[in-house]
């Protein structure tokens, strides 16, 4: 109580001035995905508004937010359809896959799926924030090699590499935010920085065409997710729960870990995860 909230301000805008000043306007695609990312952080920011205006835990309905969330996410699948942008990497292997028309309904999926499993793994200091931070380095890495040495991507090089600024000015605000989010947290990044960055996490990587990747290097973002859902039917169908609290890193905190090295292990596997797809390019 009393620690300041909405941290993805402070954090997310100065990366997009920054990427602006380094790339300028001229990459279309570049600028769809801080649009997408910026578009989340608005609803993440009514949300938070609400929260701290009613002074309750409550902010904008869960309808009203998968609600905000489709639109947006049905938008990007249907320009990647309209643009030909339907071609997506296979994780270890260099062969991609073209899937047509049903590119919508992935893309829509992915992008609420990774936005809100973000957002339920914010649940401790410097939490999201490291975990999202690995992610942005390792998918920078897998993008500079797709588009140096294997030379098989749709989009133009100049677009690719865009991209991978994008994700340098991200994990530069944040190492920035990091300083102050770290146990024991001076600011949260609120629902203004989870559902931001989820949303940059899946506009990257979909836009990329690293969509596949998504669950893998994000391995402890769907972890999170899948936990919540097994947690929630398993105690409605038999009143037993399988973790002692969800989301999984609370039930590691009961199980007496810190916070600090809990989120140290996520970003150490996040880690792994993502140097493991990186060697099946070498």
């Amino acid at each position: 109580q009393g620690t300041p909230t909405m941290g993805g301000l402070f954090f997310i805008l100065p990366s997009s001035i920054v990427f602006i000043l380094l790339n300028g306007l001229s990459s279309r695609v570049s600028m769809l995905v801080l649009a997408i990312g910026i578009a989340f952080l608005c609803v993440g920011f009514f949300d938070d508004f609400i929260k701290i205006k009613t002074h309750k835990n409550e902010g904008l309905k869960p309808y009203q937010k998968i609600i905000f969330q489709g639109l947006i996410s049905v938008f990007a699948g249907v320009f990647c359809y309209q643009n030909g942008m339907t071609v997506f990497f296979i994780p270890f292997t260099k062969s991609t896959v073209d899937l047509g028309f049903f590119t919508i309904f992935l893309v829509a999926f992915v992008f609420i799926a990774i936005t809100n499993s973000v957002n339920l793994t914010d649940g401790l200091d410097g939490l999201a924030g490291s975990v999202s931070l690995v992610y942005f380095v390792v998918i920078a890495i897998i993008m500079y090699i797709q588009t140096a040495y294997l030379n098989s991507v749709y989009l133009r090089v100049d677009e690719h590499y865009s991209i991978i600024k994008l994700c340098l000015s991200l994990i530069g605000g944040l190492i920035a935010f990091l300083c102050f989010n770290v146990n024991k947290a001076k600011v949260f990044m609120g629902d203004t920085g989870s559902l931001s960055l989820g949303a940059f996490i899946g506009a990257v990587s979909i836009f990329s065409g690293n969509t596949f990747f998504i669950p893998l290097i994000g391995i402890m973002f769907v972890l999170s997710s899948i936990s919540v859902i097994v947690q929630v039917f398993h105690y409605k169908k038999t009143k037993k729960r399988v973790f002692l609290k969800a989301p999984l890193h609370h039930h590691f905190q009961l199980k007496g870990y810190t916070e600090t090295q809990i989120s140290f292990w996520y970003m150490v596997v996040t880690l792994m995860v993502g140097l493991i797809l990186c060697l099946f390019y070498i």
